[in-house]
C-alpha cells in the first residue's frame, strides 16, 4: 500500500538523502515561500472589512493557511525534490545466503519440517531473483559456517546453532570480497551465548545489512519447557536444599503439572502446580535432601502433557557438590540453662556438624565440650585472635552481655562475619541482645533487626510461634512435610515457648521467617551481611523437645537446619567456581578462584592451578592468571573436548606454602541445546536485522526482498536519483489542500 502512493519502499526513504535538483539555491525557495505567505496574509487582512461574515477572524486564518500550504507545495515542486540512494551495482556484488542447518530446523510443524519451509522459500523464486542481480553464495550455519553448492547440502542435523560465531566467521572470510548483504534464514535459535557485540562488529563496520527470514511457529500449540533451575552448587551431606525451577508453558493454562526432582532414578521431591500458560515464565520451588557426600546430579523435570510434541525440553540436569566436611560451630552461653542442653543434644549426633560449646559457669571459669586440638585457646574464654576464631564456620551466642567481649573481640567477631564469611546466630536470654547492652554496640549493625535500646524486653511468659509467608516458602523452616500448608500448620501446633524476647523491627533486606503469635514480634529473622549471614532466634525452643514424644524430631530438625544454613556458604581460603557447571553443547569452561590469606584478606601473590580429570583419562592443568583489577581473584579458561562428567581441583600456593585446595565438578552434555527454546526467536532475528540495517521477513512475503537487498552501502555501489515531484501522493496532497479549502468555503457560505 505504501508503494502505491510513494512508488518506493519505506527503506528507500529511510536510507536515502533528500536533495533539490533545481539550479536555484534553497534559500531562494525559502524566501519565495515566505514572500508568498506574506502576500496572501496582506490580501486577507486588506479584505477583512469587505469579506463576508463567515470568513472573518480565525476562519480567515484557516483558509489563509490552506492557500499558503498549497503555494508552498507548488514552489517546492519547482525546485525538483528528489531522493538519492546508494545501491549495489548489478552483478558485481556478492550476497551471502546463510541457512540455519541445526537440529531445531528438523522440527515438524503442520506436517512440514522447518528446513523444508526454508528451502521452499528460497526455491520459490527468491534465489532466482537474487541471482539475476548479484553473485549468490550459499552457506549452512550450525556449530560453524560451511559453504554449500546447493540447498541439497542442508542436513538439519547440526548439534547446536551459533549464529553469532557464524556471522563473525562470514565477516572474516569475506574481508577482501565485495559482500553487499547477508540473507539469514533461521528459527532464531542461538546456543552460543547470544549475539555479543563482537559477533556483528565485522559486518557493521562495513555497513553490511543482514536481512533475516524467520521460520517456525512463534507460539507452539502445546508445550511445557523447563527454562532454568537455580540450585546451590554446594551443600553439606544430608542437608536440606532448595531449588528454584523456572518453566514456561503454551496452551496449558489452568492445567495441572507435576514437577519432580530426581537423584539418579530416585524421586527426592515432587510438587503439583498449575500452569500459567501464554508463554509467561513461572517460578516454583522444590526442597529436598542433598543426600550423602559426593558429586550428585539432580534432574528437574515436568511430566509431559498428553499431546505435547516436544518432551525433550521437560527436564534439565544440575550438579551439586555434596561435601563430607564437618564445619565447626562455636556456641558460647553465658549461663547454664535448658536451651543450652537441648541444642547440644539436637546437634551432637549430626555427622555434618561439629559443635564446640563454651559455657560460662562462673565469672572466671568455663566449661568446654566438643573441642579438639584444632580448637585452641577456649580455656581463656571467647577467642581473641584471628587464628582461633576464623577456624570456625559459625558462631552461636546465647545469654551473654556485650561487655563480656573486649573491644578487640567485638571487632574480630564483626570481621568473622563480614570478611571471613561466617554465620552468626543470636539467641534470646535474660542477658542477651538488648538486655545485655547489644543495642549500643558496634555489632548491632550486623544484626537483621534494630534492637530496642531499653531493658525489660525479655518476657518469661508462654507464647506460640507461627510462620510468615516468607517462612512458609523457606527450606529453613521446613520441619518434615513437603506440603507448605501442612508444614505451616505443624508450626502452629508446636508446644509454647517458656520465654521470648522483643528484638525490634526487621531491617531492610532482612527476612522474617516466623513470628510470636499475636505479638507481631519477630521470632526468627535472617539476613546476609558482607560475605556472611546473621540470624536472631527470639525465644527458648527446648520445650519443642521436652513436651513432645521422644521419637519426635522437630527440635533436632530445626536446629540442624539452622546451623547448616549458618555454615553452608562459609567459604574456605580457596574457593573455585565456574558460571555453568553443566555445559550444554558448549566446550568453553571459564574458571574462577578466590584466594585469601590467613586473615582472609585477598591474596594477590598466589600461584593458582586447576587440575582437571575427565572421562577416558582426559583432563589437563590450567594455570590461572590474577585479575588486575580485583586482588585475590584468579581466572582462566579450559576447553572441554569430550562429553561427560569432570572433577576439578584448584590448588593455591604462596611460595612453598600451600594456601588451600578446593574441588568442584562439571559436566558437558552434547545434543541437548536444540531441544530447548524451539519456538521461533523473532525478537533475536528482528534485533539482528535492526542492528545491521536490514529487515525481518516472513517466508510468505519475500517478493520485495531482492529490491531491499539492493539498498546497501556495502560492496560496489552506485548513486541513484529518484524524482519525487511525480509521486501519486504529491498529486493527492495538492488536490486535498484545494478540496479542503473549497469544502470549508462551502460550509461557511462563501463559495
Amino acid at each position: 500500500m505504501f508503494e502505491l502512493f510513494f512508488r518506493y519502499p519505506p527503506s528507500a526513504f529511510a536510507k536515502g538523502e533528500w536533495v533539490l535538483l533545481a539550479r536555484w539555491p534553497a534559500w531562494v525557495l525559502a524566501l519565495a515561500i515566505l514572500a508568498s505567505a506574506g502576500g496572501l496574509a496582506w490580501l486577507w487582512w486588506s479584505r477583512q472589512r469587505s469579506a463576508a461574515g463567515g470568513v472573518r477572524g480565525w476562519r480567515s486564518a484557516v483558509l489563509w493557511s490552506l492557500q499558503a500550504a498549497l503555494v508552498a507545495a507548488l514552489l517546492l515542486l519547482l525546485w525538483q525534490p528528489a531522493l538519492t540512494l546508494t545501491t549495489l551495482k548489478p552483478q558485481q556484488n556478492i550476497v551471502a545466503v546463510v541457512v540455519d542447518d541445526s537440529r531445531s530446523m528438523a522440527i515438524s510443524e503442520d506436517g512440514r519440517r522447518r528446513g523444508e519451509t526454508a528451502r521452499a522459500a528460497l526455491d520459490g523464486g527468491l534465489l532466482a531473483a537474487l541471482r539475476s542481480r548479484f553473485q549468490v553464495r550459499l552457506y549452512r550455519a550450525g556449530e560453524g559456517l560451511d559453504r554449500v553448492e546447493n540447498l541439497q547440502g542442508l542436513t538439519m542435523a547440526s548439534q547446536s546453532t551459533r549464529l553469532g560465531a557464524s556471522l563473525r566467521q562470514l565477516a572474516k572470510e569475506s574481508a577482501g570480497l565485495p559482500l553487499g548483504a547477508v540473507v539469514l534464514v533461521s528459527d532464531g535459535a542461538e546456543n552460543g551465548g547470544g549475539l555479543e557485540a563482537g559477533a556483528l562488529a565485522g559486518l557493521r563496520s562495513r555497513r553490511i545489512p543482514v536481512h533475516t527470514i524467520g521460520v517456525g511457529r512463534e507460539r507452539p500449540p502445546l508445550d511445557v519447557e523447563i527454562t532454568g533451575v537455580v540450585a546451590p552448587a554446594r551443600a553439606l551431606a544430608e542437608s536440606r536444599v532448595q531449588a528454584q525451577v523456572n518453566l514456561v508453558s503454551f496452551g496449558a493454562a489452568g492445567r495441572k503439572l507435576r514437577l519432580t526432582a530426581k537423584d539418579g532414578g530416585r524421586v527426592v521431591a515432587s510438587k503439583e502446580v498449575e500452569a500459567q500458560g501464554d508463554g509467561r515464565v513461572q517460578s516454583e520451588t522444590l526442597s529436598f535432601n542433598a543426600g550423602a557426600a559426593g558429586a550428585r546430579g539432580f534432574t528437574f523435570s515436568a511430566d509431559p502433557l498428553a499431546g505435547e510434541e516436544n518432551t525433550l525440553n521437560n527436564a534439565v540436569l544440575r550438579l551439586v557438590n555434596v561435601s563430607a566436611a564437618r564445619p565447626k560451630v562455636l556456641y558460647i552461653e553465658g549461663e547454664p540453662r535448658w536451651e543450652f542442653k537441648f541444642i547440644r543434644r539436637a546437634v551432637e549426633d549430626d555427622p555434618s556438624l561439629q559443635l564446640v560449646t563454651l559455657l560460662r559457669t562462673t565469672q572466671n571459669k568455663n566449661y568446654i565440650q566438643g573441642a579438639d586440638s584444632a580448637s585452641p585457646g577456649l580455656e581463656q574464654g571467647f577467642p581473641a585472635t584471628v587464628d582461633e576464631l576464623f577456624g570456625y564456620q559459625a558462631v552461636v551466642i546465647g545469654s551473654v552481655e556485650m561487655n563480656y567481649f573486649t573491644v578487640a573481640q567485638q571487632e574480630l567477631l564483626k570481621q568473622f562475619v563480614d570478611r571471613r564469611g561466617g554465620g552468626l546466630i543470636l539467641l534470646a536470654g535474660r542477658s542477651a541482645m538488648s538486655e545485655g547492652g547489644w543495642a549500643r554496640s558496634e555489632l548491632a549493625a550486623m544484626l537483621p533487626v534494630a534492637l530496642p535500646d531499653r531493658k525489660g524486653v525479655f518476657h518469661r511468659e508462654m507464647a506460640t510461634v507461627e510462620l510468615t509467608p516468607a517462612g512458609v516458602e523457606s527450606p529453613l523452616c521446613r520441619l518434615e512435610d513437603e506440603d507448605a500448608a501442612r508444614n505451616a500448620a505443624r508450626w502452629k501446633k508446636l508446644p509454647a515457648l517458656m520465654a521470648w524476647q522483643e528484638v525490634g523491627a526487621p531491617k531492610p533486606g532482612a527476612s522474617v521467617l516466623a513470628e510470636v503469635t499475636g505479638k507481631r514480634s519477630p521470632f526468627l529473622v535472617v539476613q546476609n551481611y558482607g560475605r556472611g549471614r546473621t540470624a536472631v532466634v527470639a525465644g527458648d525452643t527446648w520445650r519443642w523437645q521436652m513436651q513432645q514424644p521422644l521419637a519426635d524430631m522437630t527440635h533436632e530438625v530445626f536446629w540442624r537446619q539452622l546451623l547448616r544454613w549458618a555454615v553452608s556458604e562459609t567459604p574456605g581460603r580457596v574457593v573455585s567456581s565456574t558460571p555453568r557447571q553443566v555445559l550444554v553443547d558448549e566446550s568453553r569452561l571459564p574458571l574462577h578462584v578466590d584466594v585469601r590469606d590467613r586473615n582472609f584478606l585477598p591474596a594477590a601473590d598466589a600461584k593458582v592451578e586447576v587440575r582437571i580429570l575427565g572421562p577416558e583419562a582426559s583432563g589437563g592443568v590450567v594455570e590461572l592468571q590474577p585479575d588486575p583489577v580485583t586482588p585475590g581473584q584468579y581466572a582462566g579458561e579450559w576447553t572441554v573436548d569430550k562429553p561427560g562428567q569432570y572433577v576439578a581441583e584448584a590448588v593455591a600456593r604462596r611460595g612453598e606454602e600451600e594456601v588451600g585446595r578446593d574441588v568442584f565438578t562439571f559436566q558437558r552434555q552434547d545434543g541437548v541445546a536444540e531441544n530447548f527454546h524451539t519456538r521461533q526467536n523473532r525478537d533475536l532475528l528482528e534485533k539482528l536485522a535492526s542492528l545491521t540495517g536490514g529487515r525481518y521477513w516472513k517466508p510468505d512475503d519475500l517478493s520485495k526482498l531482492p529490491g531491499e537487498v539492493s539498498l546497501s552501502e556495502a560492496g560496489i555501489t552506485v548513486r541513484e536519483t529518484k524524482e519525487l515531484w511525480n509521486l501519486p501522493a504529491v498529486f493527492l496532497a495538492l488536490c486535498g489542500l484545494k478540496a479542503a479549502e473549497w469544502l470549508l468555503r462551502r460550509k461557511w457560505g462563501v463559495v
